[in-house]
């Protein structure tokens, strides 16, 4: 595990000793998933204009953990030299999607579109999804 106190792109854990925020929830929780969101923009200082689309990836990134992955999932956040790092997990199986002609199953893709980085790791031990956001202008 990289130890160092400057993260590199594709940093995908909290540096030691930075406050993380956890808010475990399920498919009804997604109203509490968007206030969360926002709340957490704000306080880290984005502009305004851009935290609509802050929270339009969260809320796809989240809808996605509890519709196609398992029944609850953690949402976790935490600041990287003033950037918003969101992490969201949960322990189901990974699907891959959309198919081709699909009106649906572009959580994903939107979300990359919105966040100036995004990873994936999905495997036996569930999905998550790591995405970075600037923080302060």
């Amino acid at each position: 595990m990289n130890e160092d106190a400057e993260p590199q792109s594709g940093y995908t854990s909290p540096p030691p000793g930075v406050p993380v925020k956890r808010l475990r929830f399920r498919l009804p929780d997604l109203p509490r998933v968007r206030q969360f969101a926002e709340g957490e923009a704000r306080h880290a200082g984005m502009p305004e204009e851009t935290i609509g689309d802050f929270v339009i990836a969260v809320n796809e990134v989240a809808t996605n953990a509890v519709t196609h992955g398992a029944d609850q999932a953690v949402l976790r956040t935490w600041l990287v030299n003033g950037d918003l790092v969101v992490e969201v997990h949960d322990d189901g199986v990974w699907k891959p999607g959309p198919m081709p002609g699909a009106v649906g199953g572009m959580g994903l893709w939107v979300a990359r579109l919105l966040s100036s980085e995004l990873t994936l790791d999905a495997g036996d031990a569930g999905s998550t999804v790591v995405m970075r956001f600037p923080g302060k202008d």
